[in-house]
């Protein structure tokens, strides 16, 4: 005979700890003294402690004075650029192109690649990110650490169009090799890399493969205000207008960015066809000192997504989402001049739901409940900086910082216990990248990748 689910040994019980739930409309809240069952990579049920108690487990996680959160997700990055952090400090937007990435980025090798996907998802892991988004070169070497690591993720071979048409072959190529990859776990995107250096025939061709091939955007577009206004200037529409011209809004797209989008933008990014998601990514754009940031509330009237994001930490010097999240949250209030948005709540959604919608998961990730992935982390708050606990969302959101993350799940399997990493040697890792930094910082050859001219 069978044993029916209550009797089986679940794959993994967590119990004693505070799980953030969603009501039917999306609310947060927070369930305190329960449990989480998983089965076969799968959220079989949120229940209490007391239900559990002696029910048998493949393995059993004991988490009392922690929250159960969905494993945030970094909706825009180029993860292998950590090889590159704080190469390129304290640049204009222009000159930290030109003068210092772009020229380096010409000595990009496959291993330099994978040495650098490998430290990043190291990174991620240990600040609670379970899935990323990843717009790079060489995108055959980041889907095999993703495989080998356990982390789940979105990714896409970025092209320009001075490469010709074989770079939008290979992103293609790519998309359509790796699908479903890694038992599931990574899902791909066409990836053209802005509208200032992909022309319209390009990104009209794109749009053909992505409807095609069922395949969703991944795009930087109306990164900041100066891109925006220098695309009126020439071409006597936004950035978001030659999306839609182009086709682009008619399928899914994700949009990196878009701190320059205009009033006149969000008809039409409502109207679009497909669905639309923006990453927004904070840091960055302070640290550019960019006027404008993600029009976050404006988007959130119209119904699109905002997930958030790091993008690159040669960029961003960091792959922390939840410095994203509280950043996000600050940012929204100072630029709308109103302490009430956004909310702690709010900030939470944008890092959970949001952020899964964002790079096309909705279904799957981004709430802790039966059926979804068991893609989720553990949040020590027994720091003297996360007590006491007045209100729990805003705990989270302004007091707990990613160190305070003491267990990552992803798919039911435990990829670190007790901040201990358990599918990456990061010290290996980080010497073998040592190795290959004279050569990857070279600039003395004069090329460049690509020119920055907006």
């Amino acid at each position: 005979m069978t044993p029916s689910p209550e009797e089986a040994p679940a794959d993994l019980i967590i119990t004693g700890c505070t799980v953030l739930v969603h009501d039917d409309h999306e609310r947060i809240g927070f369930e305190e003294n329960a449990a989480v069952v998983v089965r076969d990579g799968v959220v079989e049920s949120v229940t209490t402690a007391d239900a559990v108690r002696g029910r048998p487990a493949l393995e059993r996680l004991d988490a009392p004075g922690q929250v159960a959160l969905p494993g945030l997700v970094n909706c825009h990055t180029h993860a292998p650029m950590v090889a590159l952090r704080g190469v390129a400090e304290d640049l204009p937007t222009e000159e930290w192109f030109n003068d210092v990435v772009w020229p380096v980025e010409s000595n990009l090798t496959d291993k330099d690649v994978e040495l650098g996907a490998r430290l990043a998802c190291a990174e991620m892991i240990r600040g609670g990110v379970t899935c990323f988004a990843d717009h790079y070169f060489s995108m055959d070497a980041v889907a095999a650490v993703v495989a080998e690591c356990g982390m789940r993720a979105h990714l896409g071979e970025a092209f320009f169009s001075s490469q010709g048409p074989g770079g939008r072959e290979r992103s293609l190529d790519f998309a359509l090799r790796h699908r479903g990859g890694a038992d599931g776990r990574i899902t791909t995107a066409l990836a053209p890399h802005a509208p200032y250096t992909v022309d319209e025939a390009d990104l009209t061709a794109t749009a053909e493969l992505a409807r095609e091939h069922g395949l969703p955007v991944h795009i930087h577009a109306s990164e900041n205000r100066d891109q925006t206004d220098t695309s009126l200037a020439r071409h006597g529409v936004t950035p978001v207008e030659v999306l839609k011209r182009t086709g682009l809004l008619d399928v899914d797209v994700l949009i990196a960015h878009g701190t320059g989008i205009l009033a006149r933008d969000l008809p039409v990014l409502r109207d679009a066809a497909g669905l639309t998601a923006v990453a927004t990514a904070p840091r960055g754009y302070l640290k550019f000192a960019w006027p404008t940031t993600t029009p976050v509330r404006a988007l959130h009237d119209i119904g699109i997504p905002v997930g958030l994001a790091t993008d690159g930490a040669a960029s961003n010097n960091s792959l922390d989402v939840w410095e994203a999240m509280a950043l996000t949250a600050l940012v929204q209030k100072s630029t709308t001049g109103d302490p009430r948005w956004l909310t702690s709540r709010q900030a939470l959604h944008h890092a959970t739901l949001q952020s899964a919608r964002a790079v096309g998961l909705g279904d799957r990730l981004g709430s802790i409940a039966p059926g979804r992935r068991a893609d989720l982390v553990l949040v020590d708050l027994t720091g003297p900086h996360t007590q006491p606990v007045h209100d729990l969302a805003a705990t989270l959101v302004h007091c707990a910082r990613s160190c305070d993350v003491r267990t990552t799940i992803v798919d039911g399997r435990i990829l670190m216990r007790d901040r201990e990493l358990l599918t990456i040697d990061v010290p290996a890792v980080v010497a073998e990248l040592e190795e290959r930094m004279p050569a990857l910082l070279d600039r003395g050859h004069g090329r460049r990748i690509q020119e920055y001219d907006t």
